[in-house]
């Protein structure tokens, strides 16, 4: 049987994929939906820049035409039906070209490009959001596989102390409330490690979905509860800010609208535009043989539209501001997040401190209360409850290392770095 159990558990093992913290950065780069939709995003506006722009270069169609026309006529006084039939054929080639519109296409190019760097600093954006659960992901993987260890040690002590309890109880030293405690001790640690299992899949399975990955798999990741960006002394949160893809992405959606109003307030200037064209056509046969060819300049300027274009500037101006203010309250939470987060950072950090000197003090008096019980200087509530400060010191250094790591991805987010950074 026991060589049966290790043939298992090897087979587990070997089963199970192991990933680093940068591995799980490369899936995601290549599979996580998000950043897929983002950058398609980007080319996006990329073709409608080039559209856009495809107006300023000339616009040159072809034509091609033929055509049967069958009249029938009646004679009124004979009552006789003739009919006659017609071909007609044509084909030929016409260009315009935009000479002059206010300036309105080329600023509306400008616009343009300044929404593809929008499209850009989202996809970036993008990036960070990505980053931070993917990285919350992975902390909260590396805190379950963590959390099923200490509970398995936890039960093990549990049933120490209960083997303990139980020669003494039934030596007649112990009473039974002591017993009975000690059993339910021993449940509550059972019912941890199944607790455990329960929250580790769930953990695998969010790393899983933050990778881009499409089916769960047994997985565990490899890494250390170190705090790598310390950030100990204060920075400039208003420097960092300006560089936080969120900002500059409003930034550049604002400089898009700037471009807005110069193109709604070009509608009233005159619009002029050179055509030409040649063409050959015929009435009798194909190919045709006359010759046709034009050209000439058009102006056109609407002189009443109903407040049409009154209407558009005031929409282009209104979008702006919009844009503007955005842009502002956006800084503004930026430079209050940086700094809430940074001193989150230090609480955590410095907590984490504190939390280790309390479990080696835990420890000690753990080793030396058993060893009194043992030899009966203590009395059982006094054992049990520093045992119970034991076990709850073990979680609490536990959460503590972790919620360290999570306000280090929190503060590595609000500077805005992408999956590119690395920690």
């Amino acid at each position: 049987m026991s060589l049966l159990f290790l043939s298992a558990c090897v087979t587990v093992l070997k089963a199970e994929e192991v990933l680093t913290w940068q591995a799980c950065i490369k899936e995601a780069q290549k599979n996580h939906p998000d950043l897929i939709s983002a950058q398609e995003s980007v080319k996006e506006s990329e073709a409608t820049k080039k559209i856009t722009a495809s107006t300023l270069f000339p616009q040159i169609d072809s034509s091609l035409d033929a055509s049967t026309k069958r009249t029938e006529t009646t004679s009124s006084t004979t009552g006789i039906t003739t009919s006659s039939t017609t071909d007609t054929y044509s084909y030929g080639v016409t260009g315009t070209q935009l000479i002059f519109d206010g300036f309105k296409t080329l600023n509306n190019v400008k616009a343009a490009s300044q929404n593809l760097k929008a499209a850009q600093y989202n996809y970036k954006f993008t990036s960070v959001d990505v980053r931070l659960r993917l990285r919350t992901a992975f902390i909260n993987l590396l805190k379950a596989q963590e959390s099923l260890k200490i509970t398995e040690d936890i039960y093990n002590i549990r049933r120490s102390n209960l083997e303990l309890i139980t020669l003494r109880y039934e030596s007649g030293i112990e009473h039974k409330g002591a017993l009975l405690n000690a059993e339910a001790n021993l449940a509550q640690a059972e019912f941890d490690i199944a607790q455990a299992k329960r929250a580790l899949e769930v953990a695998q399975r969010q790393l899983v979905k933050e990778m881009g990955r499409t089916k769960v798999s047994a997985l565990r990741v490899e890494g250390v509860f170190e705090v790598s960006d310390l950030a100990l002394e204060k920075p400039d949160f208003e420097a960092l800010s300006k560089n936080n893809p969120s900002l500059e992405k409003l930034i550049a959606q604002k400089n898009a609208a700037s471009f807005g109003i110069k193109a709604a307030q070009a509608n009233f200037l005159p619009q002029l535009s050179a055509d030409t064209g040649a063409n050959k056509n015929s009435s009798t046969h194909w190919p045709p043989r006359n010759d046709q060819w034009n050209a000439g300049l058009t102006v056109s300027l609407p002189i009443f539209e109903g407040g049409l274009r009154l209407a558009q500037v005031a929409q282009a101006r209104a979008i702006f501001n919009q844009a503007q203010e955005d842009a502002r309250s956006t800084r503004d939470s930026l430079v209050f997040t940086l700094e809430q987060t940074w001193a989150a950072l230090q609480d955590a950090i410095e907590t984490v401190g504190v939390q280790k000197k309390f479990l080696a003090a835990a420890g000690e008096r753990a080793r030396i209360a058993e060893a009194q019980y043992s030899l009966g200087l203590i009395q059982f509530d006094n054992w049990t409850i520093i045992e119970d400060d034991l076990v709850s010191t073990k979680t609490a250094l536990l959460n503590a290392q972790a919620e360290a790591l999570l306000a280090e991805a929190n503060w590595v987010s609000a500077k805005g770095e992408t999956l590119e950074y690395a920690d």
